[in-house]
C-alpha cells in the first residue's frame, strides 16, 4: 500500500523581503536629502555635526541609518505575513536609489544650491 504524505507548503511570504528592499531605498533617499540639507544650510550642517573631525558626514550617515532601521522595523512589522507586490516595491526603491545618488553627487547639488 501507497501511503499519501501531505506537505504543508513552503512558500513564504514576500513581506519582509519586500521591507527590507524598500527601507534601503528609504534609507538612500533619506541619506541624500541630508547630505543636501547640510550643504545647503550652515545651520544644519552645524546640527549635523556629531563628530568635529568628520563635520556633518557623522551627522548624516548616523541619522539616515536610524531612518533606515526604522523604516525596516515599520514596514517589517506591516508586511510580516503579507504577499506585497514586489515588483512596485522594487521600482519604488530603485528610484529611491536615484535620488540618494543624484543628491549625494557633487555636480548634481552643485545645481541645486543657491549661491
Amino acid at each position: 500500500m501507497a501511503s499519501t504524505k501531505q506537505t504543508a507548503s513552503t512558500e513564504l511570504p514576500n513581506g519582509p523581503g519586500a521591507a527590507a528592499l524598500l527601507a534601503a531605498g528609504i534609507g538612500c533617499a533619506t541619506m541624500g536629502v541630508f547630505t543636501l540639507l547640510a550643504e545647503a544650510s550652515k545651520g544644519i550642517n552645524t546640527l549635523f555635526s556629531f563628530y568635529a573631525p568628520t563635520g556633518a558626514l557623522s551627522g548624516v550617515s548616523t541619522s539616515a541609518i536610524v531612518v533606515w532601521l526604522v523604516a525596516w522595523f515599520a514596514l517589517h512589522r506591516a508586511w510580516a505575513v503579507r504577499e506585497v507586490a514586489i515588483l512596485r516595491v522594487s521600482i519604488a526603491a530603485f528610484v529611491l536609489l536615484l535620488i540618494g545618488f543624484a543628491l549625494t553627487f557633487p555636480p548634481f547639488i552643485g545645481l541645486l544650491q543657491v549661491t
